[in-house]
Parts: C-alpha cells; structure tokens; sequence
C-alpha cells in the first residue's frame, strides 16, 4: 500500500532527523547484514591473496606441503565467501524493506522453482501502484 503525500513528508523529516543523528548512523550501519556481509567478502578475498601468495612461495622454494597448504587456504576462503554472498542474497527481516515472501518454498522433489516460476512470483509481488 503506498504512502499518501502527507504520511511520506513526515517519512521524509524523519529520515532527515535520523541521518543527523552521528550515533544512530553509526548503530545502524553495525547492525546491517550488508555491511557484514560486505565485510566478509573483502575478508575471504585478502586471504585468496594471502593464499595464492603461500602457494607461490612453496611453488619458488620447491615445497609442496606449502604449496598445497596455500591452495587449501585459497579454496577455503573462496567457499566462504560463495557462503556469505548466498547468505545475502536470501531474504532477511533485518534489513530494511527486507521481505519473507521472496523465497519460494521447494516441493517434494527439493528441486528449485523454474524462470517461469521465479518470473510469475515477481509478478505477484510487484507493488500495488504499478498494476
């Protein structure tokens, strides 16, 4: 349902007030999912770096175990990061405007909705003043 003029100028003010407000921002910036999520990503991508530095290092001074080590550490951090980018992606209350009806609940089969399926859902869900 959308805001009428009135309600979304006093949505407007408030916003204002709110973004003046140094702690408030910053509280909210530490409890939001992208920024964490933004955070493990750059993580996972400094030990790839610090990964594939390890694997040349062993490959330079002919040790293996060091080597393999390295590329263990960079396939680690690679799966991490894959894990926290799907974590995003999948609807979360805690962000604002966040919704719980994106995901589509799997059938018996446990296979994943077709394009046909996701596109008919984005459909339904599209908002109100657009139809």
């Amino acid at each position: 349902m959308p805001l009428s003029e009135h309600e979304q100028r006093l949505f407007e003010q408030i916003e204002r007030s709110l973004a003046e407000d140094p702690k408030f921002a910053s509280a909210v910036r530490a409890s939001d999912p992208r920024f964490h999520t933004r955070r493990r990503l750059l993580v996972a991508a400094g030990v790839i770096i610090a990964g594939l530095a390890l694997l040349v290092y062993g490959a330079v001074i002919k040790t293996p175990p060091l080597a393999v080590a390295g590329f263990v550490v960079m396939l680690a951090s690679a799966a991490y990061a894959v894990q926290s980018h799907r974590r995003a992606q999948s609807p979360d209350l805690h962000v604002v405007g966040g919704t719980t009806s994106r995901r589509r609940t799997r059938g018996r089969s446990g296979r994943r909705p077709s394009f046909i399926d996701r596109m008919e859902d984005r459909w339904r869900q599209r908002p109100e003043g657009h139809r």
